[in-house]
């Protein structure tokens, strides 16, 4: 099974702390590398997480407030310094798209490699991103700028032929890729060997949701069934619901609804407020609704597995 990780490169809210870096995930997919965010000082945070920056193909940003952006222009222009030639695609509010131009065009004139962006529309359920091993789709949040989340879907995979069928039947390297798609083999004999003999189930597809900052969201849980990852914004615990109702964002308690109500596998908490020194409180409040509830950290990466 191919990898499927997330890489913390930061969680913290709005507020800089010495603790937190501003928001940033890598999500690692089958040898390709897709950054959601990229709060301030996200280019030292990779640095220090030994993600090779020119393995990152795609950015995705969740809305347009300075920790989940105000990191890519100076990324952008270390891309440029590293000599970097290969695309980067950026999809983010179609908003940001005139801010970038004029940032690129202010700080990185001349790059050597093509900064393509693509609108996202935070409204809807869509899907913006394909290629062979993964979707990717919006999901539409509630906070105080226009906002959506991102779930990442693998593709399913062929069969695994056994090894042990291909010695025993001498089947050739030129007929191992029609079996995996379905096919029988016929020995010398003109025995007919069934498919099912000669494979094994393919690996179920795995899926990662990421829900940046939101209010809670009665029905979010229906866009994210059975997703076996799921990382929901917790800034508050429930001793600041004033500022959860006032700032639109959600307490731990409210994103553990969401990932039991959704039947995720497993929950990653983050965005947390600066009022914490200790996130304890957040993953107890959590746990208590979704027993599968975990702190998120820089530097942590975690592996999606099929829940």
């Amino acid at each position: 099974m191919e990898a499927f990780k997330v890489h913390i490169l930061g969680c913290g809210s709005a507020l800089p702390t010495l603790k937190h870096n501003a928001t940033s995930q890598v999500v690692e997919v089958r040898g390709k590398l897709h950054m959601i965010d990229c709060g301030e000082g996200t280019q030292i945070a990779l640095r220090r997480s030994k993600i090779a920056f020119s393995r990152l193909q795609n950015v995705f940003l969740s809305h347009l407030h300075g920790d989940h952006c105000l990191g890519i222009i100076g990324m952008l222009s270390t891309f440029g310094l590293l000599g970097r030639t290969t695309p980067l695609h950026i999809f983010a509010p179609h908003e940001f798209e005139s801010m970038l131009r004029a940032q690129l065009e202010m700080f990185c004139h001349g790059l050597e490699y093509e900064v393509v962006f693509h609108a996202v529309d935070t409204t809807k359920n869509a899907l913006i991103y394909e290629d062979r091993g993964v979707t990717v789709e919006t999901i539409p949040l509630e906070h105080r700028v226009p906002c959506c989340g991102y779930l990442f879907r693998e593709k399913p995979t062929l069969s695994h032929i056994r090894r042990d069928m291909i010695d025993f039947y001498r089947i050739p390297v030129s007929q191992i890729n029609n079996i995996k798609n379905g096919a029988d083999w016929t020995t010398e004999d003109g025995t007919l060997v069934p498919n099912s003999r000669l494979v094994r189930p393919a690996d179920a597809p795995r899926s990662y949701a990421y829900c940046s900052d939101t209010r809670y969201i009665p029905t979010l849980h229906q866009l994210l069934q059975n997703v076996d990852l799921l990382y929901h914004e917790s800034t508050y615990a429930n001793d600041q619901l004033e500022n959860v109702r006032k700032y639109f964002h959600s307490t731990a308690e409210q994103a553990a609804m969401v990932a039991r109500d959704a039947h995720a596998g497993q929950l990653l908490l983050g965005h947390y407020s600066a009022r914490y020194e200790d996130e304890q409180m957040l993953l107890e409040e959590a746990r208590a609704v979704f027993p599968e509830s975990y702190l998120s950290d820089e530097g942590m990466v975690f592996e999606v597995k099929k829940s």
